[in-house]
């Protein structure tokens, strides 16, 4: 079963989705080269708590922070650190969960720290349209995999303009969400499309798409989180939560101004 929210209740997650996109632009305002991902983490938790949120990700299954800063050659849930300091063109993914009045907010962005290269500026960018090619997808009598499709056929094209053979990762994925933060249906990003069950009205996804610039093979480090290319490759990572509507997909975690 995927659950259905009524209007009201994707009003309340559009409001936990604002909770976390304040923390994310919070975030890249203050990253920077010098600052540490434990310093990013000690502002995100702020920001969400003075919202009268609750992070999302922190104790989550274990996991000792409240936004997942991952750098380089990290795909997802790098555990933030003191140790661990930005560098001029490093790039940057955090994922950022919040809850408000029980509802999940998630989302995802990669940062530019300093000048990065052409590169990593392509393949940040080529990971942010294949998410956006998503969540065009999520519409309503739309299959489950056409937002899977959408997301690697951009993935694809962005591969040939760009002349970089990007790696899907296909370990890991969107999710359904709402009162919990994983719930029901797992969201591929990579598939056929018109597979999976159909898209409805009030259903509501987070939709993730993460490419390397190297193989899409990832490997799980010793702390049981950090997931890292299997070539040293960088990697980037977009994610929004989204509601389908009968008008068009919603982008519950956007910021107020692009709306």
């Amino acid at each position: 079963m995927i659950e259905i929210k009524t209007p009201g209740e994707l009003d309340a997650m559009r409001a936990a989705g604002l909770v976390v996109a304040r923390t994310l632009r919070r975030v890249a305002e203050a990253a920077r080269p010098g600052v540490s991902t434990a310093e990013l983490d000690q502002l995100a938790e702020e920001t969400i708590r003075e919202a009268g949120a609750v992070p999302s990700f922190k104790g989550y299954h274990g996991f000792p922070a409240s936004i997942c800063a991952s750098v380089n050659e990290q795909i997802v849930h790098g555990i933030p650190a003191k140790k661990t300091v930005l560098a001029e063109g490093d790039l940057l993914s955090v994922d950022c969960g919040a809850i408000l009045d029980g509802w999940h907010g998630d989302s995802a962005m990669t940062i530019e720290i300093g000048g990065v290269s052409e590169r990593d500026r392509a393949l940040s960018a080529a990971t942010r349209a294949a998410m956006v090619a998503g969540i065009e997808a999520a519409v309503p009598n739309a299959r489950l995999t056409d937002i899977s499709h959408a997301i690697e056929s951009a993935a694809r094209r962005a591969s040939s303009e760009d002349g970089i053979e990007y790696g899907m990762v296909a370990e890991y994925g969107g999710h359904g969400i709402g009162r919990e933060m994983h719930m029901e249906p797992f969201l591929p990003n990579v598939g056929k499309p018109g597979k999976g069950p159909k898209l409805a009205v009030g259903m509501t996804l987070a939709i993730e798409p993460m490419l390397t610039a190297g193989s899409g093979e990832t490997v799980e480090l010793d702390d049981g989180w950090t997931v890292i290319t299997a070539d040293g490759s960088r990697a980037a990572h977009w994610e929004h939560t989204v509601a389908i509507t009968e008008d068009g997909p919603w982008v519950l975690t956007a910021p107020e101004d692009d709306v």
